[in-house]
C-alpha cells in the first residue's frame, strides 16, 4: 500500500512581510511520520510551521495539508484545517486564570461541541492519553513544566487532528522531562498523526532518530546520515 502524504510543499516560498525567508521548499510528509525541523534561530522554522496553519499567507508554489489546498484557502475555510492541526508551542499558552480542565473546556467551545458528556469524556481521554488524567482540576500555575506541556499535547489532540505541530516543545524543559514529551510525541506519531517539530535541542536525536529537514541558507534540506553534535551538525 502506498505511504499517505498529509503534507505536501512544492515550490513554496516563506516571506514574512514582505522578506524572503524560505524559497523553492519540496517537502513532503506522509501520515504517522515523525519529522524533526532544526535550524539556527532566525532561519524561518517558526515562520514554515505558521505557513502550515496558514497563520502566514502561501504567496508563491503549492502547498497542501490534511487535504486543504493553501493557495487557494478561503478566510471562512482556515477554523476547519486548524481543526486537522494540533499545535504545541514552547511556552504552553494555558489560561492562567482556570483549571486544566476548563483550558480544554475553552477550546472544545471554541470548535463548536455542545454536547457535555461528549465534552467531559474527551477531556478526560486526552488527559488519560498523555499521563495526567488526575490533573484537570488543577490550575497551570499547580503543575510542573513537564506536566504543563503534556497538558499542551492534550489540547492539540482535543478535535483528533491529523498533524501534530511542535515548536521547541521541550525547550523550556529539563533533559529527563524532555525525553518523557519526546517518548510521547513518538506514541503520537505512531497512531498515525504526522508530527513536525521544530527543535534546535540536537541531544534529542540520538535517542529519538528520525528523519530530519533543515533551515539553512533560505533552503530546506534533508539530512542524510547525519551526526548532531551539541553545536554542530556533519553531514555524510
Amino acid at each position: 500500500m502506498a505511504e499517505e502524504s498529509i503534507i505536501e510543499i512544492n515550490n513554496a516560498s516563506v516571506y514574512q512581510k514582505n522578506n524572503l525567508i524560505l524559497s523553492n521548499i519540496n517537502v513532503k510528509i506522509n501520515k504517522g511520520e515523525f519529522v524533526y525541523l532544526i535550524g539556527k534561530t532566525g532561519m524561518g522554522k517558526s515562520s514554515l510551521l505558521k505557513v502550515l496553519y496558514a497563520d502566514l499567507p502561501l504567496i508563491t508554489g503549492d502547498l497542501k495539508v490534511a487535504g486543504y489546498d493553501l493557495k487557494d484557502i478561503k478566510n471562512k475555510e482556515i477554523p476547519f484545517l486548524r481543526r486537522k492541526i494540533g499545535i504545541v508551542f514552547q511556552d504552553f499558552q494555558l489560561l492562567i486564570d482556570r483549571s486544566v480542565n476548563d483550558n480544554l473546556l475553552f477550546v472544545l467551545k471554541a470548535t463548536g461541541w455542545k454536547d457535555p458528556e461528549a465534552i467531559r469524556l474527551c477531556i478526560q481521554e486526552v488527559l488519560d492519553k498523555v499521563g495526567v488524567g488526575a490533573k484537570g482540576l488543577k490550575m497551570p500555575h499547580q503543575l510542573s513544566g513537564g506536566e504543563q506541556q503534556r497538558v499542551v499535547i492534550a489540547r492539540a489532540l482535543l478535535n483528533d487532528p491529523d498533524i501534530i505541530l511542535a515548536d521547541e516543545p521541550t525547550g523550556n524543559l529539563d533533559p529527563e522531562t524532555s525525553e518523557g514529551i519526546m517518548q510521547l510525541l513518538f506514541d503520537i506519531s505512531k497512531s498515525g498523526r504526522a508530527v513536525l517539530m521544530a527543535t534546535h535541542d540536537y541531544s534529542l536525536f540520538e535517542k529519538f532518530p528520525s528523519r530530519t529537514l533543515k533551515c539553512e541558507n533560505g533552503s530546506v534540506i534533508e539530512l542524510k546520515n547525519h551526526y548532531f553534535h551539541e553545536n554542530s551538525i556533519s553531514i555524510n
